[in-house]
């Protein structure tokens, strides 16, 4: 196949998405050369395009991927056990690492606020004493204090002024200090400080915060860093970086500086790190706060670490063997599910797998095939209904030979039947004959014929015989041929007087007689023959038990008489015979119970009343016209197109 095949037959098979997209690439790529700022306006759409045939590309993927049980159970066990399971580490994950973050910060803050409230009651105690013994109560306490924040300066105010360290800086707060303790932030330094007044004395203990008094909070959990506005540092860089974040002056340098994280203990041991706001006061501006950010970098082993050992060093030492003992006893478990769920999975798929081999098997014509069943639960039964269904499709299908056999007969016996029924109606002048026969089965029982005898005589039978199917169908064929035989016989008999010596009643008699020696005793039919002589318009008949003829005559219906019993029941049946003469326009209706019996929904027979009036509203017509209307009158009243019993019905019209 050449290059211009493949692409018509690809554009034939391509949807209307395929061709956009491909419409769209090509506009695209002599787009961008000439307008490339407004390429968007083709880039916007072909990228809807493709993500939508991506969105397909994918669904049918996945549909050809899932197709085999094997891959759509292992994609349920994906989804119901596996994400599951992946969401639940994910989510103790982001718990630990929450939880280290905020352990981490409680730890610090708590531990700052402890050490100042610690530098806070010293100050206020020096205050209580008096001025002159203030100095050497505070060289006492300055061991003490220094254990809390190392680098501490004091400044002291009553009846002399002294600082301590002698080379400290420390002055007095501005006006408008009260007692104070926290943070504080003094040229663009944070400290750790505490203030007291009373009277004309005043206290002030403050320690630089570095990085080592910061680190030396809580030993071995981390790094710990107080991060301020850059505006408020003070520097160049500040002021042109205002509103950034950075450390304090007392953290900044250019070298950098050592991993002071602690070492991991695993992979799995990262690192975290985790900040809260913090309030720090403003030295130049009383009463003043500003916002500073606390932030520690950890990990969480360090944080457990440090609690373990704040709490129990006997549970420290055991929560690792108990997390060993854990792990190696969830991956016991997980073992022996994934043991067991692929055992089930095998016996699954495998049940499975040869139900489909049986089916492909059975869809090629072997019926012979069983599949092997091992077990005793519903997948093993369903094995044994499937070869229990094998089974049945084996005999059904001897059987299904066997009745199409049979309906190849009955179709040949159908074809025979037809030959039966006359081909053609004899001329007359004055009479018009049609009939039909319509089968509630393949072949029919009803009976109708007609013979001509003489140039003016027409010999009229119309018969029932009793049952359905294949039987009354041979009993119809045996009557058909006995009234021929009969008629043949009786003209050979009277010769030229055939057209005075035609008795109705005595080939009626007849043929009651060879029925009942040549068919079974359960065996008979009605019957009805008529000689019409068209030259006197008359008709002679004689009804063997069938149902009385209708005569409708200027809308009056009329019923002609019964002269005996059926016919093949009885030997010494005797019949007679009667005559009717026909007028112009004249309708006479011969018809099988298979007309006038059938019911509705409510077990109402459409009855010989509605026939009349059938025949009365289109008696006009042609025959063969009324026929279809009686026809459809009655599938009208049964509400069903199948008929409940066979339908035979001869008109024939004066003229």
């Amino acid at each position: 196949m050449n290059l211009k095949a493949r692409l018509s037959q690809l554009l034939r098979r391509a949807d209307w998405a395929e061709k956009a997209f491909a419409i769209l690439l090509i506009l695209y790529a002599f787009w961008r050369p000439l307008w490339p700022e407004w390429s968007f306006v083709i880039g916007v759409p072909l990228f809807l395009a493709g993500a939508w045939l991506m969105v397909r590309l994918a669904h049918y993927l996945i549909k050809k991927a899932i197709w085999r049980l094997r891959n759509r159970l292992v994609v349920c066990y994906i989804l119901i056990g596996v994400v599951p399971l992946v969401l639940v580490v994910v989510l103790a994950g982001l718990g630990i690492w929450l939880m280290a973050g905020q352990v981490a910060i409680y730890l610090v803050t708590s531990e700052l606020n402890h050490r100042i409230r610690g530098m806070d009651a010293p100050a206020m105690g020096l205050l209580a004493l008096p001025s002159q013994e203030r100095e050497g109560r505070l060289r006492w306490m300055a061991p003490y204090i220094e254990s809390l924040f190392p680098n501490v300066e004091y400044y002291v105010r009553g009846e002399r002024e002294f600082r301590y360290p002698e080379e400290s800086s420390l002055d007095a707060p501005p006006e408008g200090w009260g007692h104070a303790r926290g943070l504080m932030l003094k040229q663009g330094r944070i400290y750790a400080w505490t203030h007291g007044h009373r009277g004309n004395s005043e206290v002030v203990l403050a320690a630089l915060l570095n990085r080592e008094s910061l680190d030396g909070l809580v030993p071995s959990l981390g790094e710990v860093t107080l991060l301020i506005p850059r505006s408020l540092t003070g520097t160049e860089n500040g002021a042109r970086q205002g509103g950034a974040t950075r450390r304090p002056r007392a953290d900044i340098g250019d070298q950098p500086q050592p991993e002071r994280l602690p070492p991991p203990v695993n992979r799995l041991d990262i690192p975290v790190s985790w900040a809260t706001d913090i309030p720090i006061a403003t030295w130049d501006k009383p009463g003043q706060t500003v916002t500073g950010m606390l932030k520690v970098s950890t990990r969480p082993s360090a944080v457990l670490r440090t609690v373990l050992i704040q709490k129990s060093q006997l549970f420290s030492g055991m929560l690792p063997v108990f997390i060993v003992f854990a792990a190696v006893a969830f991956l016991i478990v997980e073992l022996i599910a994934l043991i067991i769920g692929t055992s089930l999975t095998r016996s699954i798929t495998g049940a499975v797998h040869n139900l489909y081999r049986g089916t492909s098997r059975v869809r090629h014509g072997d019926f012979a095939h069983r599949i092997e069943v091992r077990g005793n639960d519903q997948l093993a039964e369903l094995g044994r209904s499937f070869n229990r269904m094998t089974e049945d499709l084996e005999r059904l299908l001897a059987v299904a030979k066997e009745k199409e056999r049979l309906q190849s007969e009955i179709e040949i016996a159908r074809e025979v039947q037809n030959q039966l029924f006359p081909k053609s109606v004899p001329e007359t002048k004055h009479l018009q004959i049609t009939a039909r026969c319509s089968a509630a089965r393949m072949v029919s029982g009803d009976y109708y014929d007609y013979q001509p005898l003489t140039e003016s005589k027409i010999a009229l039978a119309f018969g029932d015989v009793a049952g359905k199917g294949i039987s009354a169908a041979l009993l119809m064929a045996t009557v058909q041929s006995s009234f021929r035989t009969q008629i043949h016989a009786c003209l050979e008999a009277a010769g030229p007087k055939a057209n005075e010596n035609v008795s109705t009643s005595k080939l009626v008699s007849h043929l009651n007689q060879h029925l009942h020696m040549h068919s079974a005793p359960e065996k008979f039919s009605t019957f009805f023959f008529g000689v019409y002589d068209d030259a006197a318009s008359t008709l002679t008949y004689t009804n063997a038990g069938h149902l009385p003829p209708i005569l409708l005559r200027g809308g009056e219906a009329t019923r002609l008489e019964v002269n005996g019993i059926v016919v093949g029941a009885f030997p010494f049946a005797q019949y007679s015979e009667d005559r009717v003469r026909l007028q112009s326009g004249d309708l006479l209706a011969c018809f099988t119970d298979g007309v006038t019996e059938p019911e509705n929904e409510y077990g109402e027979m459409f009855g010989e009343d509605r026939l009349i009036e059938v025949l009365a509203r289109n008696s006009e017509r042609e025959t063969g016209e009324v026929i279809d209307a009686v026809i459809h009158a009655v599938h009208e009243w049964t509400g069903s197109p199948e008929l409940q019993d066979d339908m035979t019905l001869l008109l024939a019209r004066r003229v």
